[in-house]
């Protein structure tokens, strides 16, 4: 078992699930894609989530779930962060993100991000590498994740509401809306498990 009461092993495995199995926003993703705009941009996300995430470990598991929600709804674009678009409630405010924590954080590493080479990095790719670099910080495996994620500029409530999997969704529901974003049955335990590990540290 992880430090803080779940198996990192499974962390390890969603956040591959995350980086590999969703859409990304029609980006073309590459290992490196910042090396010549923002070459430090990797290292001070890295470097923020080692001196934070240790003082508060139960965020890896929000970040995983906080990912994931994102994912679900027009790719891994970042448009889970978002606060207005049109004056609409955006996915942000969609009952099943309500009780989502750590955007702060994410706004936080973005602002260092953003100082060191303005208009450059995505904030998805930031999110991305903040989940990453999370599990490691709790005492989990590192693996490599491609950046040259887009953000995304519309976050609508109703699409995170009717994209994302319902909690009391029955298994035959569920495995239909993980099969659409190209996930099978262990990507939607895993995935379940998380959020459960996320939610009871909410509480």
């Amino acid at each position: 078992m992880g430090r803080f009461g779940f198996d990192v092993a499974l962390l390890f495995i969603l956040g591959l699930v995350l980086a590999s199995s969703i859409g990304s926003a029609h980006a073309q993703l590459k290992m490196g894609f910042y090396s010549k705009s923002c070459p430090k941009a990797e290292k001070i996300v890295q470097d923020y989530v080692n001196q934070h995430i240790p003082n508060v470990p139960s965020l890896a598991a929000t970040f995983i779930r906080m990912h994931f929600h994102d994912c679900f709804v027009r790719g891994c674009d970042a448009s889970i962060l978002l606060n207005t678009t049109s004056g609409e409630q955006t996915e942000r405010q969609s009952p099943p993100n309500l009780s989502l924590r750590g955007f702060d954080f994410i706004d936080r590493v973005k602002s260092l991000v953003e100082a060191a080479c303005p208009g450059v990095v995505s904030c998805a790719d930031v999110l991305t590498l903040v989940t990453r670099d999370s599990i490691v910080a709790t005492g989990g495996p590192s693996w490599k994740v491609p950046t040259g994620r887009r953000d995304g500029l519309i976050s609508r409530s109703s699409e995170a509401l009717n994209n994302l999997p319902p909690p009391f969704g029955n298994i035959n529901t569920l495995r239909t809306m993980f099969a659409s974003q190209g996930l099978d049955l262990t990507d939607l335990v895993l995935l379940s498990g998380n959020a459960t590990c996320d939610y009871v540290y909410t509480l």
